[in-house]
């Protein structure tokens, strides 16, 4: 599970300093602190990182181990500038000595030393990314695509701390789908849909969370499988009409009429695990669609989709083309009642969709 660290710096207001740690609690593994903060933090449920001796974990120096000398490797962690070779080859040989938590701050290049730290520290010691913007942060999590252990983030806002954790949780988090029976398939007319071509690869039973209600959400597979007459399209999912709801990191939902390049996506299995990609097309065309009327627990939920033997539904085992579904099968769906403002969830909202 991926770990977000808060820094307190000594300049913050303490205004800030109490605001931040109020929300770092149930979001922070830990919280960084200077010794005269050291109280501060420590009533808050928070494990502290500093150099007092009280400290939960204990900030020490690379110089601490030099000439032979070998503190406690245990709930240490040790802070380092990374500018050169010289400098990660540091990084390696503590990790090789087993300190428990490496913070390493990369101010010039930002990808290939975190590239290199991943490699040659993975499963030896816990790899953190001091960084100081959100954009750093992202971009520390995806490097070698197994990404760092986690970020250390001094952050200059309360809504920067709850952003940094909307952008880490995708990654540790999970979505309960329910499964929904089949009521009826009927063919419609032409209409307009949405292919979302990604930046990513996607894989068997991988796809979005697309509907006609934004209250029930079907998981439509990418274009995985292979076939007579059509090549796999891993990018792709044909997800449907320009009017469907499709879910977003942060679980907000939007119209696929909103949709274009660069924005970013939420690819979900059918464990419910999600991770985040990147919209690298949206081919609009006119196509005949199929409505798909399904129940769950005595509620209805509708999906429109294109009428294609390459648009696939996911179960809990398999997928199926939506040519081929019938009365009775299943898919998975993932419910969460109550209304949206700009596709944020409001759940004492009433609201009805058919």
């Amino acid at each position: 599970m991926k770990q977000l660290w808060l820094r307190l710096n000594f300049d913050t207001p303490a205004k800030l300093k109490s605001e931040l740690l109020q929300s770092a609690e149930g979001r922070c593994s830990a919280v960084i602190v200077a010794p005269e903060d050291f109280e501060l933090a420590n009533r808050s449920k928070l494990p502290t990182a500093s150099t007092d001796s009280k400290s939960d974990i204990r900030l020490v120096t690379p110089s601490d181990y030099e000439g032979g000398k070998n503190p406690n490797v245990n709930k240490s962690a040790v802070e380092i500038v990374v500018k050169d070779a010289s400098d990660e080859t540091k990084v390696v040989e503590l990790a090789d000595l087993g300190i428990q938590y490496l913070i390493v701050q990369c101010p010039n290049w930002k990808v290939i030393p975190y590239e290199n730290l991943i490699a040659k520290t993975r499963n030896k010691s816990t790899l953190l990314a001091d960084v100081s913007s959100l954009q750093d942060a992202k971009l520390a999590l995806q490097t070698l695509e197994l990404g760092v252990d986690g970020i250390v983030l001094a952050a200059k806002s309360v809504e920067d701390l709850l952003e940094m954790d909307r952008i880490m949780r995708p990654l540790q988090d999970a979505l309960q789908l329910e499964s929904a029976k089949v009521l009826s398939v009927k063919p419609l007319g032409s209409g307009v849909r949405v292919c979302v071509d990604t930046c990513e690869l996607m894989y068997s039973g991988e796809g979005m969370l697309v509907g006609s209600q934004s209250a029930g959400l079907f998981l439509v597979e990418a274009e995985v499988h292979r076939n007579p007459h059509v090549d796999p399209r891993p990018f792709r999912v044909n997800a449907g009409p320009i009017s469907s709801y499709i879910l977003t990191p942060g679980l907000k939902t939007r119209y696929l009429s909103d949709l274009k390049a660069g924005d970013e996506i939420l690819i979900v299995d059918r464990e419910g695990k999600i991770r985040t990609g990147h919209i690298g097309r949206v081919k609009i065309e006119r196509r005949p669609m199929l409505l798909v009327e399904s129940e769950v627990k005595g509620k209805l939920y509708a999906l429109i989709v294109q009428n294609a033997e390459t648009v696939r539904l996911v179960s809990g085992s398999a997928s199926k083309s939506v040519s081929e579904l019938s009365a009775g099968d299943e898919m998975l769906i993932f419910i969460q009642e109550g209304g949206r403002h700009f596709g944020t969830l409001v759940t004492d909202e009433m609201v009805i969709e058919r």
